[in-house]
């Protein structure tokens, strides 16, 4: 029987969307599935372009189904931005290849810029190119300074007649080989400081744009391009100034959201084949899976799966009931970006210690997810830029709490149109939360969620008494320690919020929150050991231990869950 906890392409039934979302997700799913196994792992091996992907997208409208707002939709019901069906997308793609999903991913950040701007002749064109099939690119980053957008060294010259000539590269920018428009980010020669930012729409297929190469040995194209004196008119400029500095920052916050879920697919169909593999496999005349090592690796794998899906179609509810008074979002999303893909790396890495040689083998999925796995904690901003972003809400978060009216499941056919009218990208410093503790409180009964909430409580502690003073606060390599255990804290509280609203089994959510409690354990245990840590902060670190709850029974009935997995699901040849 299938496990209802994760993506089965088999038994796989959206019931919970729209007619035409229904549709379009199965039809995603059985297209993957006709072409098979044999002609996706060659595809990937090869780096071929995803043309026949994109043929297919633009047969059924799906781009543009999903990746339309209503304001530009023309009336067309079925076309929204609605972050719940993204998320369930994000994670097709995800486990049936990561170049898929890239593809999706840039056009998304490609076309924040746009769908945030008034300039209505674009956002006409890029709705039409949606419609057509063409996907978009986000032309931010740059080889000599990343994403560091104060210091672009893409051009504006005025031409004279109200106009710019644009100069200059960009690198690391997806889809820059085939992109029917491109957001680029630049600066004005003639203005000085923020107030010469611009955004404006290229068009990859122009003469004056030049695409150097691919930097990516990869199906993903991942280009440098050049634009030398390329025309850019007032009806192709999308923002000026702070504003297209907001932009940038803001199509990130709704970009990065679809790393996590990228993530889950792809560690859900690796779960499959290693679970199976290791079931078949017969050593020293008994299965893999007969080893108690074995079993508590895989178990850990599933449990910490299970807490990424949880945490992160929470995080879907709060994108999508943000609003100017509310926005809370904007701590769950580095999370989603930061901590579920690195729970991802480690659920790979669980596997691959019990499928050992079999991982790297040409015919399997898993030997390109875990090469794929790595590179999600590494986009839309470093593990350690997300860290540092997370801190900022962690005195409000933990010591401060706000009373908001309780956050629904958010699965409705809405357009999720507050996500480009966000606003300022500042302030956040400023944002309060619902009090974390309730999320807690109602699953006290629980032995391992009882135990990490001592360690929780013990972290409040720490902020109020031991926290890190001026010369400690600028030790990044201290605050990071300091974050990861943050990190923990919200990564439990939105789990616990889900699994009430889903009624998750209490066996899985116990074993998964005896997980998390020695996670804690060991990041307090690194805390102890930083150079700068004062002995007051090391005693903290070690007070802050907790062993978990140990249940047999528990555990076993989990594993039985892990065990059941073997068989259920092969990708067609």
């Amino acid at each position: 029987m299938a496990d209802q906890l994760l993506f089965n392409p088999r038994t796989y039934d959206p019931a919970h969307f729209d007619p035409e979302t229904r549709r379009l997700l199965r039809a995603t799913v059985d297209w993957f599935e006709d072409r098979g196994k044999r002609r996706l792992i060659e595809d990937y091996r090869s780096r071929v372009w995803l043309a026949d992907f994109l043929e297919f997208s633009a047969k059924e409208g799906l781009f543009a189904t999903f990746l339309t707002p209503a304001s530009a939709a023309d009336g067309q019901q079925d076309k929204r931005w609605d972050t719940a069906r993204i998320a369930a997308l994000n994670e097709i793609f995800g486990f049936y290849g990561l170049d898929y999903w890239y593809a999706w991913q840039v056009t998304i950040l490609g076309l924040g810029p746009v769908w945030q701007s008034d300039n209505e002749a674009v956002r006409a064109r890029a709705a039409e190119l949606l419609a057509q099939g063409e996907v978009f690119a986000f032309g931010l980053s740059e080889k000599a300074h990343g994403a560091d957008i104060y210091s672009t060294d893409m051009l504006l010259e005025p031409d004279g007649d109200g106009g710019f000539r644009a100069s200059g590269s960009k690198y690391y920018i997806g889809n820059g080989n085939a992109a029917g428009l491109v957001s680029v980010f630049g600066r004005r020669t003639d203005i000085e400081g923020p107030d010469g930012y611009v955004f404006f729409a290229a068009e990859s297929r122009h003469p004056a744009y030049h695409v150097v190469k691919n930097v990516v040995d990869s199906s993903k194209y991942v280009s440098e391009f050049r634009l030398d004196n390329y025309p850019v008119g007032q009806d192709d400029i999308l923002h000026t100034g702070r504003a297209a500095f907001d932009a940038a920052l803001n199509t990130v916050n709704v970009g990065k959201f679809n790393l996590c879920t990228g993530a889950i697919g792809i560690c859900e169909h690796a779960m499959y084949e290693a679970v199976t593999h290791a079931q078949n496999r017969i050593l020293y005349g008994r299965p893999v899976t007969a080893f108690p090592h074995v079993r508590r690796e895989l178990t850990d794998a599933y449990v910490r799966l299970i807490g990424m899906k949880l945490f992160s179609d929470r995080a879907v509810d709060y994108f999508r009931s943000a609003g100017p008074e509310d926005r809370r979002y904007l701590l769950f999303n580095p999370m989603t970006k930061m901590k579920v893909t690195t729970e991802g790396e480690k659920v790979i890495d669980l596997m691959w210690d019990v499928i050992a040689a079999k991982g790297f083998e040409k015919d399997t999925y898993f030997s390109q997810a875990a090469t794929e796995i790595r590179g999600l904690p590494k986009l839309e901003g470093t593990v350690h830029v997300n860290l540092a972003l997370i801190l900022k809400f962690m005195g409000n978060h933990l010591l401060n709490p706000a009373e908001y009216e309780a956050v629904p499941t958010r699965l409705d056919a809405a357009d999720d149109a507050f996500l480009f009218r966000q606003g300022p990208a500042r302030g956040l410093g400023s944002i309060r939360f619902h009090d974390w503790r309730a999320a807690y409180d109602a699953y006290a009964e629980v032995p391992n969620v009882a135990r990490f909430r001592e360690q929780a409580d013990a972290l409040c502690e720490f902020v109020t008494t031991a926290a890190p003073d001026e010369a400690q606060s600028r030790d990044l390599d201290l605050l990071l320690a300091v974050g990861q255990l943050f990190a923990l804290v919200v990564h439990g509280q939105l789990i616990l919020e889900q699994a009430r609203l889903t009624g998750l089994d209490a066996d899985v959510l116990d074993e998964l929150f005896a997980v998390l409690v020695r996670d804690f354990s060991a990041h307090a245990v690194e805390l102890h050991g930083k150079d700068s840590a004062t002995a007051e902060q090391q005693r903290w670190a070690l007070g802050a231990v907790r062993r978990p709850v140990v249940d047999d029974a528990r555990s076993t009935r989990v594993w039985e869950r892990v065990e059941a997995l073997a068989g259920t699901y092969e990708m067609a040849p």
